[in-house]
């Protein structure tokens, strides 16, 4: 089991940015599939962006080109761009460690778009 915690959200206007990170306390940080996800209230909990160990990414459609993922091996950590934030955008949003069938996930951090 992976530790992970998120820091960087809050309240941000339409159209703006935020930068999400996440901080893994594993010796094999390099080795795990790390994504992030988002939970609005009322709905199901989705995928927003994954990053392989070697850098391979994927998004969902609606945050293609507005949001980025990265990671840090050298520094456990892996982040969350976000640019031309939407309404829609509002979640509490979750890392997420991957390795085989195991996942772990972090406490999340509440990202809120409006005006």
């Amino acid at each position: 089991q992976v530790q992970l915690v998120e820091s960087g959200g809050g309240l941000v206007q339409p159209g703006g940015s935020l930068r999400l990170s996440c901080s893994a306390s594993t010796s094999i940080f390099s080795f795990y599939i790390m994504g992030w996800y988002r939970q609005a209230p009322g709905k199901q909990r989705e995928l927003v962006a994954t990053i392989t160990s070697g850098g391979s990414t994927n998004y969902a459609g609606s945050v293609k080109d507005r949001f980025t993922i990265s990671r840090d091996n050298a520094k456990n950590t892996v982040s969350l761009q976000m640019n031309s934030l939407k309404p829609e955008d509002t979640a509490v949003y979750y890392c997420n460690a991957q390795r085989f069938a195991l996942d772990s996930w972090g406490q999340g951090t509440q990202v809120t778009v409006s005006s």
